[in-house]
């Protein structure tokens, strides 16, 4: 697991499963074509790790805030979870929050005492960065990726970190269009699944979107029969809950509980840019879906040459299996 986070960023170390070849994120536009669409999620990492005191106790509650639900409500993880009820207030430096819900699995509702909510995170809240994360990151920016634009994650979409605008440049020279969609990143990205058989493991929704631009733009790639290289797993999900079943995708915006797995239609991404991941997460079980046993062997030299895992580490490049 990647305890660094290489720079510039991207110098990082992309593997091209399609041969196994080794290369520089830098040199991406390289193992494209022109006509090539890439297709990037946009979301940025909310501030959302706050820490608080429970009123009347003064015990530490720390809250990580997954996403606005309405009605003034928000969904969070809480640690400790156990004895928090309805009723309870929390107390940050600027502001409050109320339990409105038992918690299940770590997660309660609360709604924030704060003229406004999204700007009190802001101010009052960091960063949070990965549980398996234990080194030093000296700009918190560094787990934002250059795309982000609003903020709605609790977690980056990582395949992203590793653009630079030298990657734009060498993308841009050799006829390489760049698109965005938007998915905020909740619990079921990162969460581990429990279940010992994939079908049994319930996937909850997440908000995204896709603006009548970036449709258009995958449109006019398909008819110049270019491919559409989606950049993480997020985006796959994205693109694929709201595929028309032509090659393209539906503007629009709303949630998808969409659960990518072997067996799952893949109709959009034709390559897929991501990292490396945990066994028993959603994120491989996409991606055996997408390029099929292949995942295997490449992960084996993955491990075999010294690749870097997770959020910080190195990339892949995959092919999407054939129907």
């Amino acid at each position: 697991m990647a305890q660094t986070a290489v720079e510039p960023r991207h110098d990082s170390r992309l593997l091209d499963t399609r041969d196994m070849s080794d290369h520089r994120f830098l040199d991406l536009a390289d193992l494209l074509a022109p006509g090539d669409l890439v297709v990037v999620n946009e979301t940025k990492v909310r501030a959302a790790r706050l820490s608080g005191t429970r009123r009347g106790t003064g015990g530490r509650i720390e809250l990580l805030i997954l996403e606005r639900l309405g009605d003034g409500r928000w969904e969070a993880l809480a640690r400790p979870a156990r004895r928090l009820r309805p009723g309870v207030v929390i107390e940050f430096e600027d502001f409050s929050a109320t339990v409105e819900s038992e918690p299940a699995d770590g997660r309660i509702e609360v709604t924030i005492d704060a003229a406004d909510a999204e700007e009190a995170i802001a101010s009052s809240g960091s960063v949070p960065l990965p549980p398996y994360f234990t080194g030093d990151l000296a700009d918190p920016e560094r787990y934002q990726t250059i795309f982000a634009a609003t903020p709605g994650s609790a977690a980056a979409p990582t395949a992203g970190l590793h653009f630079t605008d030298a990657v734009l440049d060498r993308l841009a020279r050799r006829n390489i269009a760049v698109a965005a969609v938007d998915l905020h990143v909740s619990l079921d990205t990162f969460r581990p699944m429990t279940v010992t058989e994939i079908d049994d493991h319930e996937m909850h929704s997440e908000w995204c979107s896709i603006s009548a631009a970036t449709a258009r733009d995958i449109a006019k790639t398909r008819d110049r029969r270019g491919r559409v290289v989606a950049v993480g797993t997020t985006v796959v999900r994205t693109l694929e809950a709201m595929a028309d079943g032509e090659g393209g995708v539906v503007a629009g915006e709303g949630r998808t509980d969409l659960f990518l797995r072997p067996g799952s239609s893949f109709s959009v991404a034709d390559l897929l840019v991501t990292n490396f991941h945990l066994p028993g997460s959603t994120l491989l079980v996409l991606l055996s879906g997408f390029m099929g046993e292949g995942w295997k062997a490449a992960y084996e030299v993955a491990l075999r040459r010294g690749f870097r895992f997770l959020s910080f580490g190195d990339a892949m490049l995959a092919e999407r299996r054939a129907s």
